[in-house]
C-alpha cells in the first residue's frame, strides 16, 4: 500500500514537472519528462509494485538470495585454485583428446603423400647396420614435411 501511494506521488510530481516545462516552450523534453513519470503509474495499476514490494519483504526470499551468493562465491572460488594450479580447462580437454588420437589411430598425424612419410615404410630389426638409417631418417623427417606441403602446392598450381 505504502508503495503504490509512493509511486503515484512520483507520477503526479513528475506530471506537473512536465507540464512546467511545457509552459516553458520546451514541448520535447516536457513530452519525454511526462513518459518517464508515467512508467511508476503504470507499474502500480498493473501489479508489479505490489509483486516486487511482496519479494522485498519475505525472509525467505532473502535467504534464497544468500544460498545463490553462496553458490556464486563457491564457484569463484573453485575458479581461482584451479587457475593457480595451472591447468586450464581447455589444456584437460587438449590432453583428453591427444590421448584419444593416440589409442585410435597412433599413426594418424603422419604425412601421407608418397615417399616422403614414413608410415608406409617398414621398421628395420633390431640391430646395429639397422640403427643407422633410422637415424638417418629422423634427421630428414623435418625435411620431408616440407616437400610433402611443396608437393601439395605444385599440385594446386600455387
Amino acid at each position: 500500500m505504502l508503495a503504490e501511494t509512493i509511486c503515484s506521488a512520483a507520477s503526479a510530481a513528475g506530471l506537473g514537472i512536465a507540464a512546467i516545462t511545457a509552459y516553458r516552450k520546451r514541448f520535447l523534453t516536457a513530452t519525454r519528462i511526462a513518459a518517464y513519470s508515467l512508467v511508476p503509474l503504470g507499474l502500480v495499476l498493473t501489479g508489479v509494485v505490489e509483486w516486487v514490494s511482496g519479494i522485498a519483504f519475505k525472509p525467505s526470499v532473502w535467504i534464497g538470495f544468500g544460498v545463490l551468493g553462496l553458490s556464486w562465491l563457491l564457484f569463484m572460488t573453485t575458479r581461482a585454485i584451479e587457475r593457480r594450479s595451472g591447468t586450464t580447462r581447455a589444456e584437460r580437454r587438449a590432453a583428453r583428446a591427444a590421448e584419444r588420437n593416440e589409442a585410435v589411430a597412433p599413426g594418424a598425424s603422419t604425412p601421407s603423400l608418397g615417399a616422403g612419410s614414413s608410415a608406409g615404410q617398414a621398421r628395420p630389426a633390431a640391430g646395429g647396420a639397422a640403427a643407422k638409417p633410422k637415424k638417418k631418417q629422423e634427421a630428414a623427417a623435418p625435411a620431408d614435411d616440407f616437400s610433402d606441403i611443396e608437393a601439395i602446392l605444385k599440385k594446386h598450381g600455387i
